[in-house]
Formats: C-alpha cells, sequence, structure tokens
C-alpha cells in the first residue's frame, strides 16, 4: 500500500494514544475523548491516518464521556 500524499511505498504501522479536545472556547466545557488507535504513518512525508471507533465517534457528536474511550481500537 502506497502513501495517499505522495506515494512512498509501504507507510509503517504503529500503535498510538490521541487525545482529542474540540476546538475554541466551547471545547473548554467538552470532554477529552481518548482513543488508542493503530496508525499507518508515512515517514517520507509524515502523513498519519487511522479510523476512530464508533464509540468515540458516538463521543465526539454528543459530547459525552463513555468508559469505552480508553480501550484499544
Amino acid at each position: 500500500m502506497n502513501c495517499v500524499r505522495c506515494g512512498a511505498d509501504r507507510p509503517k504501522d504503529f500503535t498510538a494514544e490521541v487525545a482529542i479536545h474540540t476546538p475554541g472556547l466551547k471545547g473548554l466545557n467538552k470532554p477529552i475523548v481518548w482513543v488508542f488507535p493503530r496508525l499507518k504513518a508515512c515517514l517520507n512525508c509524515g502523513f498519519v491516518e487511522f479510523v476512530l471507533p464508533g464509540a468515540q465517534i458516538k463521543q465526539l457528536k454528543n459530547g459525552e464521556v463513555s468508559t469505552h474511550s480508553a480501550t484499544a481500537a
């Protein structure tokens, strides 16, 4: 699989911890959504991609805190 941004061969797989914050002043009152995705990173151009699990998508839509936010994807 090639990088979608620069076309380099084989982006490398990693695991990660990502804290997603709602931007702006409204974000100060919203909970942080934690995800632990597997991601693909291009070591040529720096492009990174990952998929959010359904529970975290719901949290981001509704601004809720869930006990599932700390689970691996």
